[in-house]
This record gives C-alpha cells, sequence and structure tokens, in this order.
C-alpha cells in the first residue's frame, strides 16, 4: 500500500518562508499560479544557505513527493538528505559512517517549476533539504510516500499493558515497512535485501498478525531459487539451515501440504549435501561461511551456535520427513555425528537461548547466565529465542525484560525496532528525534561490525519476532 502524508514538524529552517504552510495539505497535483498573492500559501525557499528539517513522526519507507509551484528560472539545484534519525538527516556521506549503501540519502537534485515528482528509495523519518543556488523555489506541498504492508491481522496485542501494546505496535510498523515492496527485506535503508538466514523472526511476526500470506511463501521460494544446489542461501551454509527450520515451523502452523511438496525434492537434496558439513568426529565445517548473528561473531560460542542452529534445522528436516514418508537416515546420521560434541554455551545469551530450541534443555548455570544482567547482552534478532527460553521457568521474568529491553529503545524515540541494540549504549546517548549537544548521538556513535554508526539500520525486521512472544506470553 501506498500512503501520502504530510510532515508532523519542522525541526529546524533558515531563509524561508511561509513555513508553516508545508505542514497542510494543498492538494495532490501540480498547478500553474499566476496570481502572486496566492504564493503566501506556499513555503518559499531562496538562495544558498536557506534550508529545511521535516520530521515525518515515525520510520517511513519510500522518499518525498515534491509538488512545486514557480521556481526561479524554471530550475534549481537542491540537496536531499534522508535520516532515520536526526544525526544522520544532517551528517555528510563519511560522517560517523555516513552512507549511500544500499539506497542512496544523500544527494543532489533539480527543483523545477510546475512539477510533481517523487525523489529517494530509503527508510527515514527525517528529510533535509538545502537550496543550492541563488535562486527561490515555492513548495506547494511536500509529501512522504510510504510503502507498507496492509493485510486485515488475525491478532493484535489487546491487553491492558500499555507498554507491550507499545512494543507490539513498533514491531508491527517494523516488518510492515520490511514487507512493503513485495518480499520480505532486512532493512528498508540498508539491506533492502532477502536474506535466508535473517527471515525467521520477521516470518514469526507476519504470521502471528496476519496468518498464512503469500509473501511469506514468495519470499521463501525466491531463498530457493537463488541457490540452485550445490549452493547454499547467499553462500552462507547456517542461512540454509534457517530455511529448513521456517519450512519446518510454517508447516505445523498451516499444514500447507501442497507447498511443503514442491520443496521436497530441493529439501532432500540439501540435507544429503549437508551431511558433508560434519565429520565423524562432529567437528562443524568452516570451509564454508556460516553466521549466528552478528554479536556471536568471532566469539567462543560462535561454532557451538551454528550446532544448535544445525540440530534445529535437522529436527525440522526429520519432521517434515516423517510427515510425507520420506526417508529419514540421512538425517538421523548427522544427528549422530552433532551429538558427537554437545552443545556448551559458554558466553552468548541467544547462544544458550538456540540450545534450548535444539535440545529442550537448559542447566540451572545456563539458565542463570541467561538473565544474568536482565536485558544486557540481549540480540534483536535472537529475541524471541531469548525471551521464550526464559519464559520456560519465568514467564514473568520475561516479560519484565522484554519490556526493559525494547522499552529503552522506544525511550530513546524508536517508531521501529533496530538491527541491533544493546544495553550499555544507553549511557550518555540522547534521543534519535532530538537535538542535544551534550550527549553522544545513540545512532552515530554506537553500532558494531557492519553497522557502525548511521550505517545502523533503525528498522530491521528481524527485531519483529517479540511479536510472536507477545502472541503467547501478554495476555493481561
Amino acid at each position: 500500500m501506498r500512503q501520502y502524508l504530510l510532515p508532523k514538524r519542522v525541526v529546524d529552517c533558515g531563509n524561508l518562508k511561509n513555513v508553516d504552510m508545508i505542514l497542510r495539505s494543498k492538494g495532490l497535483y501540480a498547478a500553474i499560479n499566476y496570481n502572486a498573492a496566492e504564493w503566501d500559501q506556499y513555503l518559499r525557499m531562496h538562495g544558498v544557505g536557506s534550508y529545511i528539517i521535516l520530521d515525518f513522526g515515525k520510520e517511513m519507507n519510500g522518499g518525498v513527493r515534491l509538488i512545486f509551484d514557480l521556481v526561479e528560472h524554471d530550475i534549481c539545484r537542491v540537496r536531499i538528505r534522508f535520516g532515520e534519525s536526526l544525526g544522520e538527516v544532517n551528517s555528510s556521506i563519511g560522517e560517523k559512517n555516513a552512507s549511500n549503501a544500499h539506497s542512496p540519502r544523500d544527494f543532489e537534485t533539480f527543483a523545477c517549476a510546475y512539477s510533481d515528482v517523487v525523489v529517494g528509495q530509503t527508510g527515514f523519518r527525517f528529510v533535509r533539504i538545502d537550496v543550492l543556488e541563488n535562486r527561490f523555489i515555492y513548495f506547494k506541498n511536500i509529501f512522504c510516500e510510504n510503502r507498507i504492508y496492509s493485510k486485515r491481522p488475525i491478532y493484535t496485542y489487546q491487553g491492558s499493558d500499555k507498554r507491550v501494546a507499545e512494543i507490539f505496535k513498533t514491531a508491527k510498523r517494523t516488518v510492515d515497512l520490511c514487507s512493503g515492496e513485495g518480499y520480505i527485506w532486512d532493512g528498508i535503508k540498508r539491506d533492502r535485501l532477502v536474506w535466508a538466514g535473517d527471515l525467521a523472526p520477521e516470518i514469526m511476526a507476519l504470521t502471528s498478525i496476519y496468518g498464512r500470506v503469500d509473501i511469506v511463501e514468495k519470499t521463501l521460494d525466491l531463498c530457493k531459487k537463488i541457490a540452485p544446489l550445490p549452493k547454499y542461501m547467499n553462500a552462507i551454509y547456517t542461512y540454509s539451515m534457517w530455511w529448513i527450520i521456517m519450512l519446518a515451523d510454517y508447516y505445523k502452523e498451516f499444514a500447507c501440504t501442497e507447498y511443503i511438496q514442491k520443496h521436497l525434492p530441493y529439501l532432500i537434496g540439501l540435507v544429503k549435501q549437508m551431511d558433508e558439513l560434519v565429520d565423524e568426529e562432529g567437528n562443524l565445517s568452516t570451509k564454508t561461511r556460516y553466521l549466528v548473528d552478528w554479536p556471536t561473531k568471532d566469539t567462543v560460542d560462535e561454532l557451538v551456535g551454528v550446532r544448535a542452529i544445525f540440530r534445529m534445522a535437522m529436527n525440522g528436516a526429520e519432521y517434515i520427513f516423517k510427515e510425507f514418508g520420506v526417508s529419514v537416515d540421512n538425517v538421523l546420521k548427522i544427528k549422530r555425528k552433532l551429538d558427537l560434541q554437545p552443545i556448551r554455551p559458554q558466553l552468548k545469551k541467544q547462544v544458550i537461548a538456540l540450545k534450548y530450541f535444539a535440545t529442550g534443555e537448559l542447566t540451572d548455570e545456563e539458565y542463570a547466565k541467561l538473565i544474568e544482567g536482565g536485558a544486557k547482552g540481549f540480540s534483536t534478532f535472537m529475541s524471541y529465542y531469548v525471551l521464550s527460553a526464559i519464559a520456560s521457568r519465568d514467564e514473568n521474568l520475561a516479560i519484565a525484560l522484554m519490556k526493559e529491553y525494547y522499552g529503552a529503545m522506544l525511550d530513546r524515540g524508536a517508531t521501529t525496532f533496530w538491527e541491533d541494540f544493546q544495553m550499555e549504549w544507553l549511557e550518555g546517548t540522547g534521543k534519535i528525534d532530538e537535538f542535544d549537544d551534550t550527549k553522544k548521538d545513540i545512532h552515530g556513535d554506537c553500532g558494531a561490525h557492519c553497522y557502525v554508526g548511521f550505517r545502523h539500520s533503525l528498522c530491521h525486521g528481524w527485531s519483529a519476532g517479540v511479536v510472536k512472544f507477545i502472541k503467547e506470553h501478554c495476555h493481561d
């Protein structure tokens, strides 16, 4: 669905007139106006140094629709910057890792007299426009063109806890925006791509909210299409494992026999191929790329997490094969080799949670590590797994920690949930929607791995797995 939305406020501006007029709709159309008296109804920007920063109130997916009246000499160069935070929208390429990676969000274009154009295709909440020539421009309106998934939900949180309701609503918006273009993407600013290994939480959220929907099947189909055997999905072998996990979970939820049957030949071949990933001593292959999640990268728990994901995938494959009368010999062979080395997490909460989902077991020591420090060490990608593992022993504690973790993002101005978030980032940082020179920028000054600074995505669909946890555990 496409929406055309006016800005909610003007954050800052310079060298312009009639600024409040930009907050009022004058129609989704361009028209030639020869009456100078009417120009007082339009925003007027004039000359180098004229700028405006708009806040559309929430994260959006798309661009801005610029509707012009008169432009001096018919054309004028302008610079447009999109930002998921105020820090990002005021940055230049290279500053605190600001970039145009995956979607251009900082570029020059032209304002043209009497035109109606849409520019930009990215994730943003804020837009800054700077005039680059000594000419005047009259804007009739500036709308956001937002693209968002729209379907009647079968589930929404109806409980009385306002914090849980806000988390649900924000997670829903996150996955809806990431599903607004026909496939399920990771992010709408960066990672406008289908990553097979990152889809599980998004599919959890979508099916919890909407039930069985075409976009899930279309996206799972694409994962297979772009990775014919012997390739692994996205060239990462754990991503093909996640595809098996998702397929099995989807069948358990919807008993979609015909859908699974069309994938059976590929699944059988994939499992046979995966035998090469574990040797006769139970050692995992490191020749092909693998990933648990970024916070686990290069830690002592990384291969432990891979083993847990592998076990989950084989559990899923075994379930499907038994349901469809397929031999499970290859699956049992792989599981036998995997079990030669036990899953023993040492450090990461998400890997402890993956062990729980792989084996159904947690030691008291592992559970103690899982809840140590509250929400510190949580992972947005693995939130469903971590919270569910905690809830297996203490549901109320899991709900409280969910509110602590996701609520901290909300308190920093989030309207969608982020690629990653660590509780340590809270110290000394301000909100993403305010200027405060006395505090660090939680967007520009934080992050890690491939999401340092402003490259960090503040609308990442994998953070929405919390929706399923809310549906399963939050009833008041």
